[in-house]
């Protein structure tokens, strides 16, 4: 494992390289409970309070607003104010300091496992996580959830993984109303089961599934609903550690950050209007070059790829097209970062290949979206910012 960071390090990172030059190494704070910031409201809002780095114009700012144990996943609710963190080791918290969730006695413990994905359905009344237990299977788990307590607890899905590393865990729900569900390859290096191109497996896929069946229910327009020998879960594959994917508020296209394995990482796209069944290639392809045996049928090419180890970068994490109003330069753009490196950039969409770094981040583990479509950044080593213009 590229890094030696033994309490993430991460769904994050690829798997056969040492550790660069400049990436940190140290285990993040393992604080047991995060406090809400100094000056919260009831509704959850939060001033200006610290920064993570003196800015100039034509920089972003970021607002710390929050201290969390090891945030890696991000999700807001329906008529609901506060926002929803996810913390690797086992707890959902919310921006005022509540536990709605505590999953830490269920949770493994290793580098990329635990507590990895959030997501409410769009009524607001189900609750959805994806962690992984103490065998190391998957679980996509949902909760009744009032606003003030989750019940009825049950596993909507569940994935044994073979190794412990790839294991993805981003929850959203897409413009259709769907729950979209990110699964690595399974794990080791390389994909030595080949499960990226094999449409028999869930692994190394993206999922589309109704969850609100029992367990699930597979909407009849799965683009491989029909194919026999293939799982009717599936939305799209080829993909080795989807660690971050999110939608466009305004425009419904999905963007995908896959993390690679020994020379580059990768955004891959899908336009709204898709009928899914797009293959990213992986593991015959890593970024736009060739990897491994056989062939990928009809692969998508990425839209934005970076080589692994150039300044430090390890593990690429997707965000967002920006779709707030209070950063007018900064409409869209699609934000983008890397975990080592630190560096987060945006991209305008029709020119990705001008995205430009705009400020920097400490161990960068997720980006969240708000209600109003302003943005923040989550860092592994416990703070939760705010993106804020300069």
């Amino acid at each position: 494992m590229r890094l030696a960071v033994v309490v993430l390090a991460v769904a994050l990172t690829a798997c056969s390289a040492a550790a660069p030059e400049g990436a940190v190494t140290s285990p993040a704070p393992t604080s047991p409970a995060a406090s809400a910031p100094p000056g919260t409201t009831p509704e959850g809002e939060t001033p200006e309070e610290e920064t993570a780095e003196r800015v100039t114009p034509g920089k972003l700012r970021f607002t710390k607003i929050a201290e969390l144990d090891r945030p890696v996943a991000f999700a807001v609710r329906k008529d609901d104010r506060r926002l929803y963190v996810a913390e690797q080791s086992g707890k959902l918290r919310t921006s005022t300091g509540d536990t709605v969730v505590d999953l830490s006695d269920e949770v493994s413990g290793g580098n990329e496992q635990g507590l990895l994905g959030v997501a409410f359905h769009p009524t607001g009344s189900w609750l959805y996580l994806d962690w992984t237990d103490t065998a190391g299977t998957t679980h996509v788990t949902e909760w009744a959830y009032d606003g003030k307590k989750a019940t009825a607890r049950r596993d909507v899905l569940t994935q044994r993984q073979p190794y412990a590393n790839h294991n993805g865990g981003q929850l959203a729900f897409g413009p259709d109303g769907y729950l979209y569900i990110a699964l690595g390859d399974g794990g080791s290096g390389g994909d030595p089961q080949g499960n990226g191109q094999d449409l028999g497996t869930l692994l190394g896929k993206i999922l589309r599934i109704d969850p609100r069946g029992k367990p699930y229910k597979i909407p009849e327009d799965n683009p491989f609903a029909g194919k026999e020998g293939a799982r009717r879960e599936i939305w799209a594959y080829g993909l080795r550690n989807p660690w971050r994917f999110g939608f466009d508020r305004e425009t419904g296209d999905l963007w995908i950050g896959d993390v690679g394995q020994n020379q580059w990482e990768e955004v891959d796209f899908q336009p709204a209007g898709s009928e899914g069944g797009e293959n990213y290639g992986w593991n015959v392809r890593e970024g736009k070059e060739r990897f491994g045996e056989g062939k990928a049928a009809e692969p998508v090419d990425p839209v934005i790829v970076y080589p692994l180890n150039d300044g430090g970068t390890c593990s690429v994490i997707s965000g967002y097209v920006y779709r707030g109003a209070k950063i007018g330069w900064l409409r869209g753009q699609f934000l983008y970062g890397d975990f080592c490196a630190g560096w987060i950039k945006a991209a305008p969409v029709e020119e990705l290949d001008q995205g430009a770094e705009v400020g920097r981040v400490e161990q960068l583990s997720s980006f969240g979206e708000g209600p109003d479509g302003e943005l923040y950044a989550l860092s592994l080593a416990g703070p939760l910012y705010r993106i804020d213009p300069a």
